[in-house]
């Protein structure tokens, strides 16, 4: 299945048919990507993004393909190909053998429903943890393997757990505990630092709201009032259970910190809209 979901896609800063688009270019030899949510056309948190690209780049040890105002350039143009204006758009620098290219395209967004935010979605846990947390890198073989627990199972979105049976984060997020008022979420160390996960600390701060870094054993999840997700596509999403064990999912401080954070992601669009 062809992962571009467009009529266009950029490769090495030129436009080419989607016709044109082998998934070969991001998933054989190595590859450390972004994904941007787009709203109202114009694309979220962008300068964060590019930030963790670069991090993620230098992590690796690997070539930086573009600069921030190159992959702007190329975004833009990519954004007026398409009509859609709620699309998640993906930046991949691929390292192969012999070959670096860079791509940016759309994807098929998958966004939860108003009832899932209502309701909540159920999580499973995942024995597994990333080889290199702090950058953003394509595990083909294990999200593969998540994607096909996350079906058996029926779930929305799997919990890492790592060699010492505790919670680090999710396969696509990250993973926030609530009991009486106060948040506990994995230290920034054991996690890939979501653009989502960044700004709800943020809130958090200035909200004088408690948080905890510690990661949870998974032993312990039934004792917490309630667990959310923070990413780029479900932005704060409430778990109603995880495997067996059920969460309250109608707390007002959830509710609370996903109208903030709209209104961060609101604020991050002006500026991109400013600086153009």
């Amino acid at each position: 299945m062809n992962e571009c979901f467009g009529k266009k896609f950029v490769l090495n800063g030129s436009l080419q048919p989607a016709d044109a688009f082998d998934n070969s270019q991001v998933y054989d030899g190595d590859s450390v990507y972004e994904v941007v949510r787009v709203v109202k056309g114009n694309p979220v948190f962008f300068h964060d993004h590019m930030e963790r690209l670069e991090s993620s780049v230098r992590i690796q040890q690997k070539k930086l393909l573009a600069g921030e105002s190159v992959l702007r350039r190329n975004i833009i143009n990519l954004l007026k190909t398409e009509k859609r204006k709620e699309i998640n758009l993906k930046i991949v620098f691929n390292y192969n053998q012999d070959s670096e290219n860079y791509l940016i395209y759309f994807i098929e967004p998958i966004y939860p429903s108003d009832d899932q935010y209502h309701r909540g979605v159920k999580g499973i846990l995942f024995y597994a943890e990333r080889k290199d947390p702090e950058s953003k890198v394509i595990n083909h073989k294990l999200r593969s393997s998540i994607y096909h627990k996350l079906i058996l199972e029926g779930g929305y979105e799997a919990l890492l757990v790592n060699e010492e049976d505790c919670i680090t984060e999710g396969s696509r997020s990250n993973i926030f505990f609530l009991r009486d008022g106060i948040l506990t979420t994995a230290p920034d160390e054991k996690v890939l630092n979501g653009i989502t996960r960044k700004y709800i600390l943020d809130i958090c701060r200035e909200n004088a709201i408690k948080v905890v870094f510690r990661c949870i054993p998974a032993g312990s999840i039934r004792e917490y009032d309630a667990v959310f997700m923070t990413g780029t596509s479900p932005m704060v999403l409430p778990f109603c259970c995880i495997g067996e064990v059920n969460f309250r999912v109608d707390f007002p401080l959830i509710e609370k910190l996903r109208r903030l954070y709209l209104e961060k992601a609101e604020e991050s669009i002006r500026r991109f809209l400013s600086s153009k």
